[in-house]
């Protein structure tokens, strides 16, 4: 029988929220449970791929090589998110390289337990689907922004993608513990690092986000959005 802090972990993650206890440990009883380090590469673009990921602590970026052979970021998931999945439904190879950006935990499932489960509890089925349309909504939005915006509403529509990705709200305000490197803001919004040095500045400066390290706060989350999307 898994663990309890297993069961504990798992139970948070959406897919398997409308579970009883019972059918989580059976579930959990069939993963493998794995660890990894920060930059670690944990899946291939283009890679056959076998394998769902579960992650339970961590977060980790989802990217994908341009033809110029820059690396694109796609989305950050974080701690009770799942990737993998494709490659999984279809059998073809991975749709993108995922790489950890902290010391991450996360459960792995083979692709012949991962079918047999979604027979068994139609539920995690159903929900994988809404989860997946949320994703393509959210790069739908995400490559509109990237076209029609200058690199004051690149940048802002990427800050706010990691806000809603990784970030909780405290009252009118969207806390981001923990912003990724300018580098990786880069990729996500298309643009040079220079340049999101200079936009997330004058952000500082109108007032409209408060640094400290890697802390940011939108301090207004949803004026915020008005003034980036309009």
């Amino acid at each position: 029988m898994a663990e309890e802090r297993i069961i504990r972990l798992l139970k948070k993650v959406p897919l398997f929220a409308k579970l009883n206890d019972a059918d989580v440990s059976q579930i959990a009883d069939q993963c493998l449970r794995r660890e990894c380090q920060r930059d670690q590469v944990l899946l291939v673009e283009e890679e056959v791929g076998q394998t769902l990921f579960i992650l339970l602590k961590g977060m980790v970026k989802v990217t994908r090589t341009s033809d110029e052979g820059r690396e694109v970021i796609i989305t950050i998931l974080k701690s009770g998110e799942f990737f993998g999945e494709l490659s999984l439904i279809d059998g073809k190879g991975r749709s993108a390289t995922v790489v950890a950006m902290e010391e991450s935990e996360f459960l792995t499932l083979r692709r012949g337990e991962f079918l047999s489960m979604l027979e068994r509890y139609p539920v995690i089925a159903v929900e994988m689907m809404r989860v997946m349309a949320d994703r393509i909504r959210r790069a739908d939005a995400q490559i509109e922004n990237l076209t029609l915006q200058d690199a004051f509403g690149r940048v802002g529509s990427t800050l706010i993608h990691v806000a809603e990705q990784t970030g909780y709200l405290r009252g009118p305000s969207m806390i981001i513990p923990k912003i990724p490197v300018q580098q990786d803001l880069a990729n996500m919004a298309g643009t040079a690092r220079e340049t999101i040095s200079r936009v997330m500045a004058e952000y500082e400066d109108k007032g409209l986000i408060e640094r400290e390290g890697h802390r940011v706060v939108i301090l207004d989350f949803e004026k915020f959005k008005k003034e980036i999307l309009g």
